[in-house]
Parts: structure tokens; C-alpha cells; sequence
């Protein structure tokens, strides 16, 4: 099991270098991450963005295909979905359109599964890498939603070598309220995986975050769950939950984070401006690895 980003880049190596497309990649910050992976044999970048930009921004060195605006997204997933890429990464454009792109009914990396990001979490303060999601994409999403939002986490949680992933269906309380009503749909999933409707996993909640992540919370509330305290994977109940928590883990304590869209037919990579260096490194190298789910 990989436990650390240190490990996961290590494994991203071996199975690198993966081409990857960057969707209006003319920008400081997605050439910076480009040469930084490149140099480190994750990656082949191919920028698709506008070609005198790219250069003027030291992205010379790379393969450049020229085109601006929506054209530019929809090229570079399209060169994934014929083969041509083996990833994407998004640079200078919003999340909305660089989704709407990725969504195409035609040229697109559409699969029929629900799109969801899940964040890697790498903290001194806890004894394994820890999986969040989602906090970048479905902003309230039901329960089918949320079984597929699962899905995809089981599936990155196994390629990471986590052999039978514990899930915990987080809230504010562990007990049943009518009044939040993701504390039913956690009652609701706990029993579809307690039915194995969910694939190879232990699935527990509601749990409050402490209960989720605190050996000591679980002994000092009583609570008896095979998840409770050691949980591999935190669904959240909505986008805000899990992009706060996420920002709070990085800014806060200190943690190491990584982040990628899965359900596509390719792993996608969205680095924000504001990301360090080494978590686009980390969420490039988590790609990589991402990329052996879908065998290319």
C-alpha cells in the first residue's frame, strides 16, 4: 500500500512517462508543472494553447498545437479519446468550461459514469494517506450520485493498494436527524455496502469527522465500527463540505494534497493558480498512476 506522495511518485516513475494534453496550457503555472514532471519522467506535455504565448513563456521546448479558447479544450481531450494522450491537464481556462469540454458528447471523454474529483491527502497527523472526495465537482449530489462518487474513490483507493478500502460517510452528528439529510443518505449507503451493493469495502456512517479519522474520539464516544477511526476514504455530503476541508487540511495543518477528476474515459488534472509546486507535482504523478485504471 502507498502511504505517501514520496511513494507515489516513486510508482508514478515506473510507470511513466504518460502524454498528457494541457488545455489552454499557455500559462507560467501549467508549463512550470509540465517541466517539473517532465524533468522527473512522469510526463510528455503536449500544450494546446496559443503557440506565441507558450512561447514567449518557455513552453518552447515542448510539442505546441496551436488554438485558443473552447477549440483548445476540446482538442486536447479529443487527442485522449483517440489515443493520441493518455491524459489531460487543465491550464488557463475556468473549471466550467474545461469540464464542459471534457463532457462532449463528441469529441469528449463522456463514459456515462459520474464525474467526481477526489483530493489525496498526505498528514503528519494521521497514519495513511487519506482520500476525500468530492469537493470539485457535484455541488449536492443525491445518493445515486453518491454511490458513483464512492465508485470511483474504491477504484483510485485500489490502484493505491489499498486492498479493502474503509469509507466513511461523514456529518456533523453520527446519529439520524430528518433535518440533515445527509445523515439519511449515509444510513441509506451503510446498508447498500453492508449488502455489498458497493463493491469490495467497509462503509460506515453517519460519522462526524473526529469519528472518521480519531482512535481517540471512537474510544471516548464508545462507538463500534470497522471504519471509525482509520477511515481510507471520507465522502463528504456536499462540494462545500469537501472543498473546505480540503483547504483546511492544506493551510491549516500543514498536509500534503493531491487531486484529479475520475469517471472520465481519461484521468483528468485540474492545478489551481494558487497550488504549490509540489502538489501539481502530486496531483500530476496521482494521474499517472490513475492512468493504469483505464489501461492507457
Amino acid at each position: 500500500m502507498l502511504r505517501s506522495f514520496k511513494e507515489i511518485i516513486e510508482e508514478a516513475k515506473k510507470l511513466g512517462p504518460k502524454r498528457i494534453t494541457v488545455a489552454c496550457g499557455d500559462d507560467e503555472v501549467s508549463i512550470e508543472a509540465c517541466k517539473n514532471a517532465k524533468n522527473e519522467g512522469l510526463i510528455i506535455p503536449i500544450l494546446v494553447g496559443d503557440k506565441s504565448k507558450i512561447i514567449a513563456k518557455g513552453g518552447g521546448e515542448f510539442e505546441i498545437i496551436d488554438a485558443v479558447g473552447d477549440e483548445a479544450i476540446l482538442m486536447a481531450v479529443e487527442m485522449a479519446r483517440i489515443g493520441e494522450a493518455d491524459m489531460v491537464m487543465k491550464g488557463r481556462t475556468s473549471t466550467p468550461k474545461f469540464l464542459k469540454g471534457v463532457l462532449d458528447k463528441e469529441r469528449g471523454l463522456r463514459t456515462g459514469r459520474t464525474l467526481s474529483h477526489i483530493a489525496v491527502i498526505e498528514s503528519k497527523f494521521y497514519h495513511k494517506l487519506l482520500l476525500l472526495t468530492d469537493g470539485g465537482i457535484n455541488i449536492k449530489p443525491d445518493i445515486k450520485t453518491k454511490m458513483d462518487i464512492i465508485m470511483n474513490a474504491l477504484e483510485l483507493a485500489g490502484k493505491l493498494g489499498i486492498e479493502r478500502p474503509k469509507v466513511a460517510l461523514v456529518a456533523a452528528i453520527e446519529t439520524i436527524n430528518e433535518d440533515l439529510s445527509e445523515t439519511i443518505d449515509a444510513a441509506i449507503l451503510a446498508k447498500a455496502g453492508e449488502r455489498n451493493q458497493l463493491g469490495n469495502c467497509e462503509i460506515d456512517g453517519p460519522l462526524g469527522m473526529d469519528l472518521a479519522i480519531s482512535p481517540e474520539s471512537v474510544r471516548i464516544k464508545g462507538i463500534k465500527s470497522k471504519v471509525a477511526g482509520d477511515a481510507d476514504i471520507i465522502v463528504v455530503p456536499d462540494i462545500s463540505c469537501g472543498n473546505i476541508s480540503a483547504k483546511a487540511l492544506l493551510y491549516l495543518g500543514g498536509a500534503n494534497i493531491a487531486g484529479f477528476i475520475a469517471g472520465a474515459l481519461n484521468p483528468c488534472v485540474m492545478l489551481s493558480r494558487s497550488d504549490s509546486k509540489e502538489t501539481k507535482l502530486n496531483s500530476i504523478a496521482l494521474g499517472v498512476i490513475a492512468c493504469e485504471l483505464w489501461n492507457v
